[in-house]
């Protein structure tokens, strides 16, 4: 009886030691220039990742366990404040007031994200994650998203396809291509300020997450700070003007809230030569507080948007025209126009309901719907010249890249090894004087000519119904169209949270997304004509027709014609998650699964593929899983060590599915999942004064697909055939690996002065030799289709493997360096310096380029190689362009003034690229000479015709940014 009683004696006392093995810490969160309460501000334990928010009294209460802990309190816009605690059982810590200061450094943040062509450029595939990192904190991930981001740096070599962008809980990665689309809240960054970054595959309390992480922006009304705010920004980026105002009324004891932000950019011309830009933004947000448990947020937002692209040239363009060429515009009535304009304009809307079930439990769910438009224009011609004053016609190295290929002519020792197979005539009196007619004529002309273009049309023949009737309307030879997108996508989810323990934390969600997709070519200006004609000016008969069910059509201002077609997609997606949270250990395990529809509807009956264009193709479903999990071990409560895993299987973008969508229904030959796996480790220190991450991360990216388009010259089909005609590449079977260490340290010597160094080191290379196949219309014209047994409708010719393996992935620095210092003055200004070094950028290259398609002479019966091909010179042609290293000096700055006790009146200022520096940050492989002889003869000339097209960078450009709160 007494050991019976000792025990009970004993269980009470360590439950009651237990019980006291914490106390409660409390504060009021006060901001130090108004002396306002701060609402909504975040106070983390680091040893646990616990959190806890203020009221609206700015009150702050936690439960800290005893011991040494580290307690951090920050709010969107100020600076964290960190307190080192030693807590002691039951007594209970009153921290006072705790005053934020306003963190100017977050106009950085608010400011310079700013896109890129390429980010914008529907063609190129390459784009930085800039705006993915808006949210965090993390030195390097600062560099990446404002300094690196300059020369297209992509974190950890990966696209933004691969991370997860949401709004409110709703993911707005596309279905066609899987990246947001930045422009689709461009403008809004008051409004779009509140978010969160997962880095990596680390755990997300809203989805399961890509690969590269998550990001959720949270546009609820009741998470703005009340009060207004105005800027005005002045900049030399991708507009030059942009004004912003936001309100935010708070909550009101009803219960309701709302939030209205406004912008306008315009640029009459940007940073390049003749890209104008255009655009206006709005967002609204209103909730509905009914309760303690329910609320309703109603958010919409529209950012419409305009701008003038600029080309990419070769290097003899850039040469006689310089590093800012843009051959896509030119004067019509002494004003610049241009012909390649990007118009984008698809509003959202997002309905959210906010349940707390009980204090454990949580559910989210969002209704959103997202309509509009994405059209891009360029010039229409038939029958007519080219009207790009950089067609390689039109260039002097069109002469002096001139051979004579007649074996009637062409000498033996041509053909010999080492040879060119053919006479160099590029230099014959002829072709030099041509060359220099056409190099006067380019300089003195170097810009699109619209009132050639006008006059070409009214000169054009007429119709001789009209004549008839008195009228005398003329065709145009030239017209401006737009491939265009209108979208309407549904999305609905719900996410739920369950503390289902003190120390387990459960997540999942469900969500299913719908999109139809309407694909068209649209006329939008007849240049002066009065109709155009519906047909195909490469082929003829009946081949020549769009539409075979409406011959010979005529079309006029806003009608459709060329392609028509429609894109269905469905998507569903379920997630669960368990975070396990420790003294020493934190634990998560996720869980996805995905299905994914895909199916395509020709409108027109194609004259070329008149069996496979119209109606509806076979559907293409997907089914993918996904699994990742992840360890935090407390080293102590300040120093950490992280592992996190992943392996899934992800659908391929709807836009790789169909290999010629605009004109017929085939679908990828045997195309699959993705696959992809990857580990990371981080070792990471946070004490007051210092911080450090060391990471090191490594990933497989397997049986990706990619499809691209362009004109192609001596493309082998078999049968001693060769063709030259715009072709469809799908490329499947792509591996990539990406390997790498991330260093990320900042150092406080004290309140005002800090250092900041980053160190990103990563290889990243194409891991398999993949298979190409070509979808050829100029072929499919001369052969009857045939439907094989997987319901792929040809012609589409397999050119076998491409031997890719060991280049390296293109478009982006592979190693960048980062040291910055910033200096913080107790009166509100701020200033900081940073240099950074980027290398390791290449070319982006031709994979049909290295197929057995390159080396086989078409004019050889048996398909042998060119007999002048050597395994050296081969190896010279192929060898893949690395750009030059990279070196910006970037200055930051600003600060704020108190002109009431709620009133601030403050700057921003950015001076990037100090030293002028402008660089090649992306380019590609010209496919156009798809042979050994064609390339070896370009490129022996001297003068290339199709050498790489290049894009570069901004130069020295400038931000400022004044803003008044009130």
């Amino acid at each position: 009886m007494k050991k019976l009683f000792f025990s009970f004696l004993l269980l009470l006392y360590t439950c009651i030691s237990v019980a006291q093995q914490s106390a409660m810490v409390q504060c009021k969160v006060m901001d130090m220039q108004s002396s306002y309460p701060v609402e909504n501000a975040v106070a983390i334990l680091q040893s646990t990742n616990q959190t806890a928010i203020t009221n609206s009294e700015g009150i702050l209460v936690i439960e800290v366990p005893t011991g040494k802990q580290t307690l951090i309190i920050s709010s969107n816009g100020y600076v964290p404040q960190t307190f080192n605690l030693t807590v002691i059982p039951e007594r209970n810590l009153d921290l006072g007031i705790v005053l934020l200061e306003l963190d100017l450094t977050a106009e950085q943040q608010l400011n310079l994200i700013t896109l890129t062509e390429n980010d914008l450029n529907e063609s190129i595939v390459t784009d930085n994650t800039s705006g993915l990192l808006q949210a965090s904190k993390d030195a390097l991930q600062q560099a990446a998203a404002y300094s690196w981001s300059q020369a297209r740096y992509k974190t950890r070599g990966l696209d933004s396809r691969y991370a997860t962008t949401m709004i409110n809980g709703v993911t707005m990665n596309k279905i066609s291509d899987g990246r947001p689309q930045w422009n689709n809240w461009s403008g809004l960054n008051d409004a779009t300020r509140n978010q969160e970054f997962n880095l990596g595959t680390t755990p997300s309390d809203y989805s399961f997450g890509g690969l590269l992480g998550t990001q959720e922006i949270n546009t609820r009304a009741s998470q703005f700070r009340k009060g207004t705010r105005i800027s005005f920004t002045a900049t030399n980026t991708s507009y030059k003007w942009r004004s912003m105002a936001t309100y935010a009324s708070g909550m009101n004891k009803k219960g309701f809230g709302y939030v209205i932000s406004a912008s306008h950019r315009w640029a009459e011309e940007a940073n390049f030569d003749g890209t104008d830009y255009g655009g206006n933004s709005l967002f609204v947000s209103m909730e509905k507080k009914f309760n303690d448990n329910h609320s309703i947020n109603f958010t919409g937002i529209y950012a419409q948007s305009s701008r003038g692209k600029n080309s990419a040239n070769t290097q003899e363009v850039t040469n006689l025209m310089g590093k800012k060429y843009n051959s896509y515009w030119g004067y019509q009535n002494g004003k610049k126009r241009n012909s390649r304009d990007i118009d984008i304009a698809e509003p959202v809307f997002i309905l959210s309901h906010y349940y707390k079930i009980n204090p454990r439990n949580t559910l989210q769910s969002n209704v959103a719907y997202q309509f509009g438009k994405i059209g891009n224009s360029r010039i229409d011609f038939q029958n007519v010249p080219n009207p790009d004053p950089s067609y390689y016609r039109n260039l002097p190295s069109y002469y002096t890249s001139q051979y004579e290929n007649n074996p009637a002519l062409v000498p033996n020792n041509a053909y010999q090894p080492g040879g060119l197979g053919g006479i160099y005539t590029g230099n014959s009196p002829e072709n030099t004087v041509f060359a220099q007619q056409a190099l006067g004529s380019f300089t003195a002309n170097p810009q699109i000519n619209w009132s050639n273009m006008y006059l070409a049309n009214t000169r054009a023949g007429t119709n001789a119904d009209n004549i008839e009737r008195g009228r005398e309307p003329s065709v145009s030879r030239y017209v401006l169209y737009e491939d265009r997108n209108d979208d309407n996508t549904l999305s609905i989810n719900s996410t739920l949270q369950s503390q289902l323990s003190p120390h387990i934390v459960f997540n999942g969600g469900i969500s299913f997304k719908h999109l139809k997709s309407h694909n068209y070519k649209k006329l939008l200006d007849l240049l002066g004509g009065s109709y155009y004609n519906d047909i195909s000016p490469f082929f003829s008969g009946s081949q020549a027709q769009s539409d075979l069910n409406n011959p010979n059509r005529t079309v006029g201002l806003n009608d459709t014609y060329g392609y028509n077609y429609n894109l269905f997609a469905s998507q569903l997606d379920a997630f669960t998650q368990f975070r396990f949270t420790y003294r020493k250990t934190d634990l998560y395990l996720s869980q996805s699964y995905s299905r994914s529809d895909y199916q395509r509807e020709g409108l027109y009956r194609n004259g070329i593929y008149a069996n496979s264009s119209l109606g509806k193709s076979n559907r293409v479903s997907f089914d993918n899983f996904g699994f990742k999990g992840g360890v935090l071990y407390k080293i102590t409560g300040r120093v950490l060590f992280a592992l996190n895993g992943m392996y899934m299987t992800k659908a391929p973008a709807l836009r790789n599915t169909f290999p010629n969508a605009r004109l017929n229904n085939s679908i990828v030959q045997g195309i699959e999942s993705e696959n992809i796996a990857s580990i990371d480790a981080s070792y990471i220190i946070r004490v007051p004064k210092f911080k450090v991450r060391l990471s090191a991360f490594y990933t497989l990216i397997n049986n990706a697909t990619e499809t691209s388009f362009f004109f192609a010259e001596g493309v082998y089909q078999g049968e001693n055939t060769e063709t030259n005609a715009f072709i469809a590449e799908t490329v499947t079977g792509i591996n990539k690996k990406l390997i790498g260490t991330e260093l990320s340290t900042e150092y406080n010597f004290n309140t005002m002065f800090k250092v900041l160094f980053s160190m990103a080191y990563g290889q990243y290379t194409y891991n398999s030799n993949p298979t190409v196949y070509i979808n050829n219309d100029a072929f499919a014209s001369l052969q009857q289709e045939v439907n094989t047994p997987s319901g792929i409708t040809g012609p589409t010719t397999s050119f076998g493997t491409s031997r890719l393996k060991d280049y390296k992935l293109p478009g982006m620095p592979q190693q960048a360096l980062s040291l910055g210092f910033e200096y913080r003055d107790p009166k509100y200004w701020w200033a900081g310096i940073n240099a950074n070094y980027l290398t390791g950028s290449y070319l982006d290259i031709s994979a049909l380029l290295r197929t057995d398609n390159f080396l086989k002479n078409p004019q050889d019966v048996n398909s042998f190689p060119f007999p002048e091909a050597t395994q050296n010179r081969t190896r010279e042609l192929l060898k893949q362009e690395q750009f030059d290293n990279i070196f910006l000096l970037n200055a930051v700055g600003g600060k704020s003034w108190r002109v009431k006790k709620k009133t601030y009146l403050g700057f921003f200022a950015s001076i990037n690229n100090i030293f002028n520096s402008i660089y090649k940050t992306g380019g590609y492989e010209q496919a156009r000479n798809a042979n050994y002889r064609q390339l070896n003869q370009d490129v022996s000339s001297g003068t290339p015709s199709f050498g790489p097209k290049y894009f570069y960078s901004y130069g020295r450009t400038f931000y400022l940014n004044i803003y008044y709160n009130f």
